[in-house]
């Protein structure tokens, strides 16, 4: 069902159906229920201010319950730290765009990241209103992200992703350890309990596998290829720092480290470097590689001491 309201910065508003038991008197009443993480004075103003509609328009601070209907209302903004690096883009076309999301950006509005987030930021940039995220990179991770255009065209493509017909290539920087023998397939058990910031390995059915290659090493460090099997969340992180070489700054692993939202220093050394695909509407082999680099490797002496404001 179409939304009345339009984006706002990017983002879509929230819709709510209302339930079939009339246990309310007011939808007012229903509304405070139902979002018990907005202060009820909150809900007052916006319905005094008639930024919640149904169907037909504004509700009234006294409307009555109506059962199964449908509600729309943006969002209040988080105060958030502006990212202050720039999205590459890669490829455009009709269906697709492809970018190169820096580190520190998130991928679609979640929690305390709203507009401060790959999606928001091209769908307002690029004039884009119906773009949405083919997957997902976790905040912290650089590289290719791939987006679809168009709605009719969304399924497809997040279906590829989703039974795993697409190769991805990652990049790391890591400690070198001269007796560890690769290239080697790692293959565990990793579990990610919701509410838990960490993932970790317990004994079990195998459920992630990623193979691992070095590709250069130099003064201590080692930059690595990673091509994960499957995608279980901090995979690659998990399985790195299991292997004895956690990826450089990592906050997660082997320790979990706090640190500011608006500290953009040390990013974590792992790129998203390379997507490959048939593409579902054409056959066609599709292969995009990723223009960034990963500054431990390139620059180490930059990224090590870097500024605030200095780029990952």
């Amino acid at each position: 069902m179409k939304s009345p309201l339009p984006q706002r910065h990017g983002l879509d508003p929230v819709r709510l159906r209302t339930p079939a038991e009339t246990s309310w008197a007011t939808m007012r009443d229903h509304l405070v229920e139902r979002l018990p993480r907005v202060d009820p004075a909150r809900i007052d103003a916006m319905l005094r201010e008639q930024r919640i509609v149904d169907r037909s328009g504004p509700i009234a601070p006294d409307a009555p319950f109506v059962p199964e209907e449908f509600l729309w209302f943006h969002r209040d903004l988080p105060d958030e730290a502006s990212v202050p690096f720039e999205i590459g883009i890669v490829h455009r076309d009709d269906d697709l765009l492809v970018v190169d999301k820096p580190h520190f950006l998130a991928t679609i509005p979640r929690g305390r990241h709203i507009l401060e987030t790959a999606l928001v930021r091209l769908r307002r940039d690029l004039d884009l209103p119906t773009l949405s995220p083919a997957h997902r990179l976790d905040r912290p991770t650089a590289g290719l992200l791939m987006f679809v255009v168009r709605r009719e065209r969304r399924g497809a493509y997040q279906t590829l992703f989703r039974d795993r017909r697409v190769r991805k290539t990652y990049e790391a920087v890591a400690p070198h350890d001269p007796a560890l023998t690769l290239p080697r397939t790692v293959e565990s058990r990793i579990v990610k309990e919701r509410g838990v910031i960490r993932a970790y390995e317990e004994p079990g059915p195998v459920n992630a596998v990623t193979h691992v290659e070095l590709l250069a090493h130099r003064n201590g460090l080692a930059r690595y290829r990673l091509v994960p099997e499957t995608g279980r969340t901090h995979q690659l992180r998990v399985h790195m720092n299991g292997l004895g070489v956690p990826i450089l700054g990592d906050d997660f692993y082997p320790e979990l480290t706090e640190k500011p939202l608006n500290d953009f220093r040390r990013p974590l050394q792992l790129l998203a470097a390379a997507l490959e695909f048939r593409d579902p509407f054409t056959g066609a082999t599709r292969r995009f590689t990723t223009r960034l680099d990963l500054q431990a490797w390139t620059s180490f002496d930059k990224w090590a001491s870097p500024t605030r404001e200095g780029r990952p």
